[in-house]
């Protein structure tokens, strides 16, 4: 396949995307010629802006376009729509894979008029293999979606490749954190992790991914009782609140500033543990190297969790994040920081 053009679509979630990254990263081993485009909602499309493994990055808004409902917003969301189907129409690639299993993903896919086109033999909504030509039934033995996800990239010619996650550093932002961590007496040497930064996220996009927040209270407390050990809160949009609720009037704790998706990442790169349920912080804890503790309820830790030996997941045993025990989240956070 060297010289060949090869269209990813993996449009969201960010957990999603960081969990499909290993596919573009094995791609460009596996074959260096090959040049990478990679469709993504705009949001998400920030993590993957001049990264070595893709040439070329088209950026959607299907969440705006859908809400499209003035004639002008909606005349626009259709050009939109219709200037990116044009670009792979013209794109000249030789394959498209379907990471997402969706109908908006296949009709990407769909538009590049790739000849080989792969997507999963059960995607999420069975409709959307109409648009792939090969599918692709995971082996067994492939139990975490970011394994999952390399399989599709057998009918290209890559088997059995490695997990490798590459997030790209960002200068100008790691600068910014850097010096909000010197102001709160943070910073280890050069920012280092060594300086016993945990991370508390205690946000979700949905609500039955919460474990209660009175338990993150107790837990920020408990850890920042810590010797060594300093807590950030960290919060998106409409979550301040809640994350300053678990630093409020405790010594070694501090409310994460407001940050873009450059900044978090590399405050999270700085991180020694990062607490979090099932959220785009927590897999990017993971893919730029923090140790992290995964709280699952409804979702499944297994197979959605952050990958790899290093990190641990607590499934709740009766699905609900409430079923999550605090001396259970507590043990597991302490022997992680023993072990970093």
């Amino acid at each position: 396949m060297t010289g060949s053009h090869v269209c990813l679509v993996k449009l969201s979630a960010l957990g999603d995307v960081i969990h499909a990254l290993p596919v573009a990263r094995a791609l460009r081993r596996a074959r260096p010629g090959v040049h990478v485009t990679w469709v993504a909602e705009s949001h998400e499309a920030a993590l993957l802006r001049d990264h070595p493994d893709v040439d070329e990055v088209l950026a959607v808004d299907t969440r705006r376009w859908r809400l499209a409902r003035r004639p002008g917003s909606a005349a626009s969301a259709l050009r939109e729509c219709r200037a990116v189907l044009r670009a792979l129409r013209q794109g000249r690639f030789d394959a498209a894979v379907d990471i997402q299993g969706l109908m908006k993903s296949a009709l990407f896919v769909r538009a590049t008029r790739a000849p080989l086109r792969v997507g999963f033999a059960a995607p999420r909504e069975p409709l959307s293999a109409l648009a792939t030509t090969t599918r692709v039934a995971p082996p067994a033995a492939a139990r975490h979606v970011v394994e999952q996800n390399l399989a599709l990239l057998g009918p290209l010619g890559v088997a059995a490749p490695a997990v490798e996650f590459h997030v790209p550093a960002r200068p100008a932002a790691a600068h910014r954190v850097e010096a909000f961590l010197r102001e709160r007496g943070l910073a280890g040497p050069g920012g280092a992790p060594g300086a016993g930064l945990v991370a508390i996220n205690p946000g979700a996009g949905r609500p039955e991914k919460r474990w209660p927040a009175a338990r993150f209270r107790a837990l920020a407390q408990r850890l920042a009782e810590t010797p060594g050990v300093h807590v950030v809160a960290l919060w998106g949009p409409g979550e301040e609140d809640l994350a300053r609720s678990l630093v409020t009037e405790r010594p070694g704790a501090v409310l994460a500033p407001p940050t873009d998706l450059d900044e978090l990442t590399e405050l999270l790169r700085r991180c020694r543990l990062v607490v979090a349920g099932d959220t785009g912080p927590l897999h990017l804890a993971g893919a730029v190297g923090a140790t992290c503790l995964g709280l699952f309820g409804p979702t499944r830790g297994e197979r959605n969790g952050p990958y790899g030996a290093q990190h641990r997941v607590i499934q709740s045993p009766d699905a609900t994040m409430a079923g999550i025990a605090d001396d259970a989240v507590l043990h597991a956070a302490r022997e992680l920081l023993c072990r970093t």
